[in-house]
């Protein structure tokens, strides 16, 4: 594989992030590698909905791991994202900056897909009902209430055809904002177990003149929630001459929409046996229409506040055994928050085996090469970095047997057969 020089007086000091930006900067490739004249964040594939008697087109970003080279397949969590032709590009830049940007562990990488429109008010809607504010086109609600079915889409076509084209993992996250934020409560509420985590950004739960709002906390009420997270965001949508206080007090159907959301954050608040992991926040200086990416950005943070590796300056500075083993405890606990295994990145084992190599630990570089042949057996590129330490140690036969592993695996994998022919002469 490609290495960094560490040979020489180490004075560079080099921190986790470092080392991640480092991997990125190796291995990663942007999705236009391909094309110098575009940039592309992700492609449009469509799935033909027996369900909903339509074809309808899903936007997919994949992590630019996906595109790594002779190392071992990933899996990744799934944000599925309502509204997505509003919200593709902002939701994709921000989890790309918080986990892949500079070496970010704030998330993990995942797989983005989003869900763009063909009638918003049908599917985004879980009732039928007259729509009763101002503001809104009451024609529409002659096509509302086909939520069901829109989640039924979700269930039974839409996360399965992913599942079985895309490099998922068991974990999924559904975001939506305004009808958004309805249909998410309503998935919540109704079809509990179909994501692992919610997030609800300023949701009109006014709707169906606060019967749906009535009958979700009644639903919630009785439910065990331990597994599941969600996220509530807020908007001030009130007049300049109104407050939390006073809006409370306020009957006018203008105020409905914040009403009836504060409401839904006053019963999950209070309402602790359901052992929700809940994080609610209002966006004062936030209408509407602006919350969705400041609300996306805190409702990642919360929802994968496990995901995040701290280690001390003398951790990063200092790295040895037991600065790794603090690194697999951490893994073994997001494993944990995620519901299945997650090992240590190949990427980051690597460099810091390289690392430790260019500082002659052999004890410690020899445990983290092999280390990464046992977690990702079928990479070749973890032979290939286990045969330079091999022949860096002058070890000929075994540095041999793992080129020859790793060709065996990837006939094309760069550098591998120059070495390899360079010892067998």
């Amino acid at each position: 594989m490609k290495k960094i020089n560490f040979r020489g007086n180490f004075s560079v000091f080099l921190n986790f992030n470092m080392i991640l930006l480092c991997c990125i900067l190796l291995f990663g490739n942007y999705s236009n590698a391909q094309n110098k004249n575009q940039i592309t964040i992700g492609t449009i594939d469509s799935i033909s909905s027996k369900v909903l008697n339509e074809q309808r087109k899903i936007w997919i970003h994949l992590p630019r791991s996906v595109q790594y080279k002779g190392f071992s397949i990933q899996k990744y969590p799934v944000v599925y994202l309502l509204d997505g032709d509003a919200h593709f590009s902002s939701v994709v830049g921000m989890i790309e900056e918080l986990s892949e940007i500079n070496g970010n562990t704030i998330c993990p990488e995942m797989i983005v897909v989003g869900i763009p429109n063909t009638n918003r008010t049908r599917d985004l809607t879980p009732t039928h009902s007259d729509i009763d504010l101002p503001f809104v086109n009451k024609g529409l609600s002659e096509q509302s209430g086909g939520g069901e079915k829109f989640t039924e889409f979700l269930e039974k076509e839409l996360i399965p055809y992913i599942d079985s084209k895309y490099p998922t993992a068991p974990y999924k996250t559904l975001i939506g904002h305004s009808f958004g934020g309805l249909t998410v409560m309503n998935v919540l509420t109704n079809h509990t177990n179909l994501f692992n985590s919610y997030v609800a950004i300023d949701p009109s739960m006014w709707w169906d003149k606060q019967k749906f709002l009535k009958e979700t906390t009644k639903t919630l009420a009785t439910k065990n929630l331990a597994n599941v997270s969600l996220f509530l965001g807020v908007a001030n949508t009130m007049e300049d001459n109104m407050d939390l206080l006073r809006v409370r007090k306020d009957t006018s159907v203008i105020t409905k929409h914040i009403r009836s959301a504060l409401d839904l954050n006053d019963f999950l608040s209070q309402n602790k046996k359901s052992n929700l992991q809940y994080q609610y926040k209002y966006y004062k200086d936030d209408n509407h229409g602006s919350i969705p990416l400041i609300a996306t950005y805190d409702a990642l943070r919360f929802l994968f506040a496990f995901n995040q590796l701290k280690l001390s300056i003398g951790e990063q500075m200092n790295f040895n055994k037991a600065v790794f083993a603090k690194i697999e405890k951490h893994y073994e606990n997001v494993s944990k928050h995620l519901g299945y295994k997650v090992n240590i990145p190949e990427q980051v084992v690597n460099v810091y085996g390289y690392q430790a190599l260019s500082k002659k630990d052999n004890d410690l570089a020899g445990y983290l090469f092999k280390f990464n042949v046992l977690n990702y057996p079928e990479s070749p590129n973890t032979y290939d970095s286990l045969g330079d330490f091999y022949e860096a140690n002058g070890d000929k036969k075994n540095a041999i047997a793992n080129y020859q592993k790793a060709l065996t695996l990837d006939k094309d994998f760069p550098e591998t057969r120059p070495k390899l022919e360079k010892l067998l002469k």
